[in-house]
């Protein structure tokens, strides 16, 4: 693998530039929460993606293959040999680089680099503003429905990069574990309840998803200011930092974030709060954050 291609961040002057490279695998990641009147419902991408998408693009459907479908919980995180699977035909395999974006804030690109990560495939970015950025830029698109050739998936899996309810219920009660919830400020104090019972799991501080990007380009906020927001998180000096969200997804953004920052120790709660707010036998807290 050449050391030219970016290890995190794409931005989509390089994306473009790349395009016509034999060795770039391109994967849209999206995927929607939509709110209704009994809660919450699931959806994929694929019909987007279906009718536009960046040039080469092929994607890569977290509700369905990139999930574990035998779970009562949504996104859990496939097995092994499922995810091998998947990825194989997509044609991620060893010598090609992965290029990861969606439709929303990069959260849902983030989770699938995290999980490529947790199954030890390291040459992977996120295109950094992602769908959004790249129609705004009126970069090349297309609705061609191609793919790449299939390839034979490898990796060394990382299990401690994901979290499990145990390892949480751990780290509630362990000074040296920082647990960061990646929701929104108001579903984090409660005002809103998207996922089950309000508010969030004790001891967690909130860093949201949503305030890692800019709201108009969504690209990440630089270096300089993501570290200002981790600030009060990191001086602590955690061993262990366990983030999450509702689903996974802006969890992964928030640790995608910190291993930007130089951050070794970090897992995503696979579970999140679609598995800890539908257990009454798990505590939950409402009330502002203390980070400020």
């Amino acid at each position: 693998m050449s050391t030219s291609y970016p290890r995190f961040l794409v931005e989509t002057d390089w994306l473009e530039d790349h395009l016509d490279d034999p060795a770039l695998r391109i994967l849209d990641c999206s995927a929607f929460v939509r709110s209704t009147d009994s809660g919450y419902r699931f959806q994929s991408g694929l019909d987007d993606w279906k009718r536009a998408h960046i040039p080469g693009a092929v994607f890569a459907d977290l509700t369905r293959e990139l999930s574990n479908q035998k779970s009562d919980i949504p996104y859990m995180t496939p097995g092994a040999a499922k995810f091998a699977q998947a990825m194989s035909r997509l044609g991620v395999q060893k010598g090609v680089f992965v290029v990861l974006y969606d439709s929303f804030i990069n959260i849902w690109a983030a989770r699938v680099w995290w999980m490529l990560q947790a199954f030890g495939f390291e040459h992977a970015a996120i295109l950094n503003g992602g769908w959004k950025k790249w129609k705004r830029e009126k970069r090349p698109i297309s609705s061609d429905q191609g793919a790449y050739p299939p390839g034979e998936f490898f990796g060394t899996p990382k299990p401690e990069m994901i979290a499990t309810k145990a390892d949480v219920l751990e780290g509630i009660e362990d000074d040296e574990t920082v647990i960061i919830d990646a929701l929104t400020r108001q579903e984090y104090a409660g005002d809103l309840a998207v996922y089950g019972r309000a508010g969030h799991i004790p001891t967690s501080v909130n860093v949201p998803a949503i305030e890692l990007v800019d709201r108009r380009s969504r690209a990440y906020l630089p270096l300089g200011q993501l570290e200002k927001i981790f600030a009060p998180v990191l001086a602590r000096t955690p061993r262990k930092l366990i983030t999450y969200c509702g689903g996974g997804a802006a969890g992964s953004s928030a640790a995608f974030t910190l291993k930007r920052l130089g951050v070794a120790h970090v897992a995503v709660y696979d579970g999140a709060l679609l598995e800890w707010a539908q257990d009454p036998d798990l505590a939950m807290e409402t009330g502002a954050s203390n980070r400020d």
